[in-house]
């Protein structure tokens, strides 16, 4: 067991006080064993989360971030650029919770709290776009459309389903776009309906790129999914399984890369995480063993 001296834990405040009851006291009692001192912060806002989560990076060696994807990526780029980053923890409290999973964290609170216990740590890497970063995937086409159309309410009330629901009805929308990548200095031209630039390897809970992508290997992976019918997703899913020949697929390519510079489409809307910013062009490029972070077995 490894013991921390200082620690902070953030709560995402969109959980009502009932549930957060329930949760802090399935963790709080384990962590106590294993932290000599920490703090705990209940976030109202995103304008709240980012700043505090800045100010307390130099002063502490964990950061316990207890939420779903979305508050997970605005800690991640609150902390990026900073000069000195403390370890950092996940324990799942949202939707998919895609990032716990490429940790291969347990989606049980107790379990995820007995991993940051022992204290296992990864030198991770983070994907840069600009001033953000991301953690998990970069994409344009049909998967920022896709976050785009989903319903707020129905999330609430389906969680996961919501996700794949608003893929289905995105599908029947999606047109190709022609594109121009440059990948570590070699021009790459066609038409696509989405472009996904990957460090992990959940979406919406799905695993779907092989076991030979990892978050902590030094690259990105580019996946080229040229049409949005069954056999491109079918393709997608196969791509996870060991014997697939990559060079048989018709439908999908997938590529390795440090740095990927995107000269067209332009004016596309760019999914981070699952949060939609910022449009094409631009450049990716992947930084190296940047963050610490807690993993599982």
């Amino acid at each position: 067991m490894q013991t921390f001296k200082r620690a902070v834990y953030i709560v995402n405040g969109n959980m009502d006080n009932d549930q957060i009851e329930r949760e802090l006291a399935q963790t709080l009692p384990k962590l106590a064993t294993a932290i000599k001192q920490f703090e705990i912060m209940q976030t109202k806002d995103l304008e709240e989360l980012v700043s505090y989560s800045q100010q307390s990076a130099a002063h502490i060696d964990l950061m316990i971030i207890h939420g779903g994807d979305g508050t997970i990526h605005q800690v991640i780029n609150a902390i990026a650029s900073l000069p000195k980053r403390p370890t950092i923890a996940i324990i799942p409290g949202g939707t998919c919770n895609d990032f716990s999973r490429m940790l291969g964290l347990p989606q049980n609170l107790g379990k995820a709290t007995d991993a940051i216990v022992r204290g296992n740590t990864t030198a991770i890497d983070i994907g840069q776009y600009g001033d953000r970063y991301f953690l998990n995937f970069w994409g344009v086409g049909l998967i920022a459309d896709a976050s785009n159309n989903i319903d707020e309410n129905q999330k609430a009330r389906l969680g996961v389903l919501s996700y794949f629901i608003s893929t289905l009805k995105t599908v029947n929308q999606a047109e190709p776009f022609a594109y121009e990548l440059e990948i570590d200095g070699e021009r790459l031209t066609g038409e696509a309906v989405m472009l996904l630039v990957m460090n992990g390897r959940f979406i919406g809970t799905r695993e779907f790129a092989g076991s030979d992508i990892r978050p902590d290997d030094g690259k990105l992976h580019v996946f080229v999914v040229k049409n949005s019918n069954l056999t491109s997703f079918k393709e997608l899913l196969q791509i996870k399984q060991e014997k697939t020949d990559l060079s048989e697929l018709n439908e999908v390519a997938m590529l390795e890369a440090e740095k990927i510079r995107f000269l067209s489409p332009n004016g596309k809307p760019i999914d981070m995480d699952g949060e939609v910013y910022r449009e094409t062009p631009g450049e990716v490029k992947v930084l190296p063993a940047h963050l610490d972070m807690i993993i599982g077995e």
